[in-house]
C-alpha cells in the first residue's frame, strides 16, 4: 500500500519549513527575544481574525475589507496566520493575484531571515550597489 501526502499533512510541512529561517535567525540573535515571538503570534492571530471576518462578510454578501490592509497584515508579521487561515478557511488561496503578494511578502521574510543569518551580507552588497 503507497502512501498518498493530503493536503492537510503537506500544508503543515510547508508551513513549518517557512518557520525554519526565521526561528534561526531570530535564535541567532541571542538575548531575550521573547517578545519578538510573542508580537508575531499576536500579530499572525489578528490576521488569522481578519480573513475569517473577511470571509464571512464575503458569505453574507457585506462590504468586504480590502485586500490591502490583509496584506499589510501580512508584511507587518501575521503572513503565518494568514497562511493557516488560507488553507484553514479556503479564504483568498485561488485569487493568483492576491496569492502573488502573498508569497512576494512570504519571500520577503524568508530572505530577510537568510540575510542576517548571512550577517546581512546581500543588504551590504546592494548598499554597495546602489550607493
Amino acid at each position: 500500500m503507497r502512501f498518498r501526502w493530503r493536503k492537510k499533512e503537506v500544508s503543515l510541512l510547508v508551513f513549518v519549513g517557512l518557520l525554519v529561517l526565521p526561528g534561526l535567525a531570530l535564535q541567532r540573535l541571542g538575548g531575550n527575544y521573547l517578545w519578538v515571538g510573542f508580537y508575531a503570534a499576536l500579530l499572525s492571530a489578528l490576521t488569522y481574525w481578519a480573513y475569517w471576518c473577511d470571509k464571512r462578510r464575503a458569505q453574507q454578501g457585506a462590504w468586504r475589507m480590502p485586500e490591502a490592509r490583509l496584506h499589510l497584515l501580512e508584511l507587518l508579521g501575521g503572513w503565518p496566520g494568514a497562511f493557516l487561515a488560507q488553507r484553514r478557511l479556503r479564504h483568498k488561496c485561488s485569487k493568483r493575484s492576491y496569492q502573488f503578494n502573498f508569497w512576494l511578502i512570504v519571500l520577503l521574510y524568508q530572505l530577510a531571515a537568510f540575510d542576517s543569518l548571512q550577517n546581512w551580507q546581500l543588504s551590504r552588497a546592494a548598499l554597495r550597489l546602489g550607493g
